[in-house]
């Protein structure tokens, strides 16, 4: 079967079956205010859902082929070592990809949503990690394709644009991204299939691309916050995510990658509603809990700083908790006792205990691991 090539001339499309995506758009749309709203009641979003955020990245690198779970990233950061260079550097991407969303949301709030941005997105998200030698930050110059690993150009699933066409190819997404378009669900889901088509850089192309879906509903409006996690939808139903976007260069099927799509922020922003509204609710009740517990002026305090970093070393939490040291220390012990910290690995000698937060985790998960 011969590779499909990139669409050229046809974006964005002339024409789209609206009577076939108006039944789709209302409630995705109040599926999004409906988590907005949760977003407006959470009184420290980047606290309580970060474990969420280190989700999304996870999921969405995963797409991509990394095996590395959240708790093993988060492990990670708490001082474990990784259980393989390889699984190592699955959690290197993972970091990458949260810190490439922390440098685009400090850039877009001075900047538009840009080709600048994307730009330099790609360049925190390579940075030092495989794919560190494909020209972070800067477009191809080169062809590319996608099919199997090894596969020749002829062989491929999907050819891109060429590197010639690829500069104008930019500039005219980035034009479309700030037109006003009839629907800004519908703008976003051709942006973002336009993007994996020009498929830019080297590496790197599906993480930017579920990454610019926050950015964009941000930018408009449509959430307060750069928080909306795309990527466990779109892995769920992979094969057909993946056949939907060439479907829209082999046989014009935007309306179809649309439908799809829109579909997915529905179901999506549903299942965030409902880890957000978990998590929130997990966050009160230990609120009032762990005064309780703990005798303590600084119980809100530590609750907010585990919240951040579900799995953590326990020297971390006396040295950075803001908690006077022998307070944390007697808090480690009684959050233990009842139930809300548990011990991933003991302490020895002068290597400190790595504790986590089980109920939080579970909920970030959507499913028991702990």
């Amino acid at each position: 079967m011969a590779a499909v090539a990139y669409h050229e001339g046809r974006f964005p499309p002339a024409v789209l079956d609206w009577p076939r995506l108006i039944p789709l758009l209302g409630p995705a749309a109040a599926a999004v205010a409906r988590y907005d709203g949760m977003l407006a009641a959470i009184p420290n979003p980047a606290v309580l859902l970060a474990p969420l955020t280190t989700q999304e990245a996870v999921l969405s690198s995963r797409i991509e082929g990394t095996q590395a779970t959240m708790g093993e990233v988060l492990e990670f950061e708490a001082g474990r070592e990784a259980a393989s260079p390889e699984r190592r550097e699955d959690i290197h991407e993972v970091l990458n990809y949260r810190a490439a969303m922390r440098e685009a949301e400090r850039l877009l709030a001075a900047l538009p949503l840009s080709q600048r941005v994307v730009r330099d997105m790609h360049r925190v998200l390579l940075a030092g990690v495989r794919g560190a030698n494909k020209s972070p930050g800067e477009y191809r110059r080169i062809p590319n394709w996608i099919g199997p690993a090894g596969c020749t150009m002829d062989q491929a699933r999907f050819v891109p644009i060429g590197a010639d066409k690829l500069p104008d190819g930019m500039s005219r997404w980035e034009r479309y991204a700030h037109e006003d378009a009839p629907d800004r669900l519908v703008q976003l889901a051709i942006l973002h299939a336009e993007f994996e088509a020009l498929h830019p850089f080297l590496d790197g192309n599906g993480r930017l691309g579920r990454m610019l879906v926050p950015l964009f509903l941000w930018q408009r409006g449509l959430i307060r916050r750069p928080m909306f996690y795309i990527s466990a939808s779109l892995e769920a139903r992979r094969d057909e995510y993946y056949e939907r976007l060439l479907a829209v260069s082999r046989d014009d099927d935007w309306t179809g990658w649309c439908g799809f799509f829109i579909e997915a922020i529905r179901v999506q922003a549903e299942d965030n509603l409902g880890r957000a509204q978990a998590i929130l609710q997990l966050h009160n009740d230990l609120k009032h809990r762990l005064p309780e517990l703990t005798r303590s002026q600084y119980a809100i305090r530590a609750l907010d700083w585990i919240f951040e970093r579900p799995i953590f070393r326990s020297s971390d939490f006396v040295e950075s908790a803001g908690i006077p040291a022998p307070t944390a220390r007697r808090f480690l012990g009684v959050l233990q006792k009842g139930d809300i910290l548990r011990v991933l690995a003991p302490g020895s000698g002068r290597r400190a205990a790595v504790l986590a937060m089980p109920a939080l985790l579970n909920i970030a998960e959507g499913q028991e691991i702990l």
